[in-house]
């Protein structure tokens, strides 16, 4: 008989994370709720007003900063109770509630930006002088840099209206690829006729059966094939409103204006994909090592996924998990373990699946209170790893919020990723450094290499095929469907070298990609798992200055551009060298695996 899952009473006190941190009571939630709604009437004394004095500019800020600091813990709050159990009405209410409020005061504070914008330079240079404006600085210079790209309020108004069309695309993606789009049954493992589906491709694409997975590979992208226009003419309409919109706004192409928001240059993207390129050689062996491990004479691309060692069969118990990350994280030095502690004894996580939970795993929280992570702990390695990640962004948090006013404690997506995956590489090299039996270690040093596979060659080769295709657009070429197949086929050649088959059916995989909606972020999984383990590199190699280093970065919070934090941190993503150390360790990987594959473990 199936074992029932637990519900939230029965799970023990000390396996879920105390929110009474941020409220005592639901409420003290209630009381908080009705100060913000007096809090948003505020607005019409600031609106207007801010270039009056210093005085009146920080007093604007501060309600604005107050408010910002109100709707975080309300919505935090509620939003963590109803993950706790989504079945809960009240919970529900009160995040849909916190939801709605967030948006009201979102349109109260709307004119701070413009409002700033229009302050003549003389008269802000003014204000700036006091030396309690001083605070603003890194926030007033962020603003005025892109001034140059704000336009006429007209026009800005005109731009926000189009927004929604620009959106379309995207939408219509969305509906067709996730609710319309039906891919067709296949036989699994034992014979039976199974719905294939976007969730489960994958898992059919590491089924030990080869013939599974070729009939998933051929049927999945087949289903595609039948609406290929439709799906380029998405594409091409989506790639068409990035160029209409950086030309509006003044920028020299699409890739500029999307990295301007984090102030990142393009010299980071070439970067990116030249240095990638240089290591294409040693992407290829570790292909060509595949194909001898699987003992196939051809390696297709329905092979890439499948695991070539049996799963490590463990039961990890959350306190040998605990164990295991405190040991892994052990070169961060005594002020990081100090603050890990803190997390695995006050109660900052939330262990174990109970009915109702959200599903996966998440790190959150509040400035005001300190950070929570939701798990949904399995005893399994893949849990482990996953604790030992978001803790990696729970002390991230606890580091800026702690050495940072609220206006920059935040951090940009650009950096988020470097402090979970620079916990995972340490805890994975103590695994590997520590397991004797060859199978484990074999096992383990695989699922490191995938994911620089699927982290850095797969993301960087979709950086490329975006930066192609708007390159394209912005020349007035066409982008069909047929050139858009020829385009990803051809990255498909480059990438993946002569040991792999590249079957046609992949010819058309960008057609399923969801990030090509939200142009050039996807290299930024790439830029942050190269940056994260460079930096361990430095960590294991140079101990307490690198260490050092490292803590000011997770301390930064948003006080500068991301690139200027990682610099002083010690890697300098607008050079090679990052990606380069990186990519080293996975050269270093792949020496070991092979030795351990002739040793036949």
């Amino acid at each position: 008989m199936a074992k029932a899952l637990r519900s939230r009473e029965e799970i023990p006190q000390e396996d879920k994370w105390r929110l009474e941190d941020i409220f005592a009571t639901d409420e003290e939630w209630e009381k908080k709720f009705k100060e913000t709604e007096k809090l948003i009437t505020l607005a019409e004394k600031y609106r207007g007003n801010l270039d009056q004095s210093p005085d009146m500019f920080i007093e604007g800020m501060e309600w604005a900063d107050k408010l910002s600091l109100n709707l975080e813990d309300l919505y935090t709050y509620a939003k963590m109770r109803r993950d706790e159990n989504n079945k809960i009405s009240l919970y529900q209410g009160m995040a849909d509630r916190a939801g709605m409020l967030s948006v009201q005061a979102g349109s109260a504070m709307s004119f701070i930006v413009p409002e700033i914008l229009a302050i003549p330079d003389e008269r802000l240079n003014q204000l700036r002088r006091d030396p309690r404006m001083r605070l603003y600085d890194h926030f007033l210079d962020n603003i005025i840099r892109q001034k140059e790209h704000v336009l006429s309020p007209a026009e800005e108004k005109l731009l926000t209206e189009a927004g929604e069309l620009a959106a379309a695309p995207g939408t219509i993606f969305s509906m067709a690829n996730d609710a319309d789009l039906k891919i067709g049954y296949i036989k699994d493992e034992k014979g039976q006729d199974t719905e294939l589906t976007k969730g489960n491709f994958i898992k059919f694409m590491e089924s030990k059966d080869r013939e599974v997975r070729k009939n998933a590979f051929t049927t999945f992208y087949a289903a595609y094939n039948k609406q290929i226009n439709t799906w380029g003419a998405m594409l091409n309409a989506s790639v068409k409103a990035d160029a209409f919109f950086a030309r509006a706004r003044r920028y020299g192409s699409s890739l500029e204006a999307a990295l301007d928001d984090d102030n990142v240059p393009l010299a980071v993207y070439d970067s990116l994909i030249e240095t990638v390129h240089s290591f294409l050689p040693e992407f290829q062996r570790y292909l060509k090592l595949r194909k001898k491990a699987l003992a196939v004479d051809e390696l297709h691309m329905y092979d890439i996924y499948v695991p070539l060692f049996p799963e490590i069969d463990a039961d990890i118990p959350f306190a040998e998990a605990k164990d295991k990350v405190r040991e892994g994280l052990r070169p961060l030095g005594q002020e990081y373990l100090k603050v890990l502690e803190q997390g695995f004894s006050n109660r900052w996580i939330d262990i174990y699946e109970n009915e109702g939970k959200t599903s996966g795993a998440y790190s959150w929280g509040t400035y005001s209170s300190h950070p929570y992570v939701l798990l949904n702990y399995q005893n399994t390695l893949d849990s482990l790893f996953t604790l030992a990640h978001e803790m990696g962004h729970a002390l991230h948090s606890y580091f800026s919020n702690k050495n940072q006013p609220h206006l920059y404690a935040g951090y940009k997506i650009f950096v988020a990723e470097v402090a979970s995956t620079l916990n995972e590489s340490l805890v994975m090299k103590h695994l590997i450094d520590t397991t004797e039996d060859p199978k484990k270690k074999a096992y383990l040093i695989n699922h490191y290499l995938e994911q620089f596979r699927g982290t850095v060659f797969r993301q960087t080769m979709f950086a490329e095929f975006e930066k192609i295709i708007h390159a394209a657009v912005e020349k007035n070429e066409s982008l069909t469907a047929e050139t858009l197949c020829h385009i990803y086929r051809e990255l498909n050649l480059k990438y993946f070298g002569p040991d792999v088959v590249v079957d046609e059916q992949i010819n058309i995989e960008w057609a399923r990609i969801p990030h090509f909606y939200n142009a050039f972020y996807v290299y930024k999984y790439a830029t942050g798992f190269s940056a994260a383990i460079a930096l361990s590199q430095q960590i294991l190699q140079e101990g307490g200055p690198a260490v050092k280093r490292y803590l000011d970065f997770l301390s930064s919070g948003g006080s500068d551009y991301p690139i200027e934090l990682l610099r002083r941190a010690g890697v300098d993503m607008e050079k090679p060298e990052p990606v380069r150390q990186a990519l080293d360790v996975f050269s270093d990987l792949l020496d070991q695996l092979d030795d351990l594959i002739d040793k036949k473990c």
